[in-house]
């Protein structure tokens, strides 16, 4: 039976013993990664493809920057990530904790507690673990992929709130990198 108010928790995937000894050692690689940039290439819920730089500081720090003409940008800084549509002159701002790309960005990455593992597959040398806030599973569900050996990030996938699924892959990516300052100054929201 539901309370009302409060989202059914979410399924847990059925995890071998194998599969938690490779959750383990994702863990630990997210956590061991405080910096990275990458070029990327998104694949957005209509099709559409774009572009771009991705810079990470962990904790809580991300900048999207696509290359042009597409006039897109997101960063996520201070809690929260905004979206920028320069076309349509339209910021969009989400508190961070209410986005899944939040659970990639935190100080201790924790594939368990206030996460829930909703699936876990392993094949073709490629790792692939899909995740919910345990409290909020509607707020939409993160997928990281990552390559086998090195055991390294290769992509994620976002499903938000809506429905709408958002693929961004990484390559030629760098950890552990110096990043410029003013790389995750927000840009300006509504009032």
């Amino acid at each position: 039976m539901s309370v009302p108010g409060q989202e059914n928790a979410p399924e847990a995937a059925v995890l071998s013993k194998a599969d938690q000894a490779w959750l383990a050692r994702i863990e630990q690689t997210l956590n061991s990664v405080t910096t990275f940039k990458a070029r990327m290439q998104q694949l957005d819920a209509e099709g559409k493809r774009t572009t771009g730089t991705v810079w990470m500081q962990r904790p809580g720090q991300m900048r999207l920057a696509y290359d042009a003409p597409t006039p897109l940008l997101l960063v996520a800084n201070d809690g929260k990530v905004v979206f920028r549509d320069n076309e349509l002159d339209q910021t969009t701002v989400i508190p961070m904790d209410r986005t899944p790309l939040g659970l990639l960005l935190r100080q201790n990455v924790r594939l368990s507690g206030d996460v829930t593992v909703t699936g876990f597959s392993h094949e073709n040398g490629l790792l692939e673990v899909s995740l919910v806030r345990t409290a909020a599973p509607g707020d939409g569900s993160l997928t990281l992929v990552f390559y086998q050996t090195p055991l390294a990030l290769r992509s994620w996938s976002v499903v938000d709130a809506q429905g709408r699924e958002t693929r961004v892959t990484l390559f030629d990516m760098h950890d552990g990198v110096s990043i410029p300052a003013g790389t995750f100054t927000l840009p300006a929201q509504p009032e």
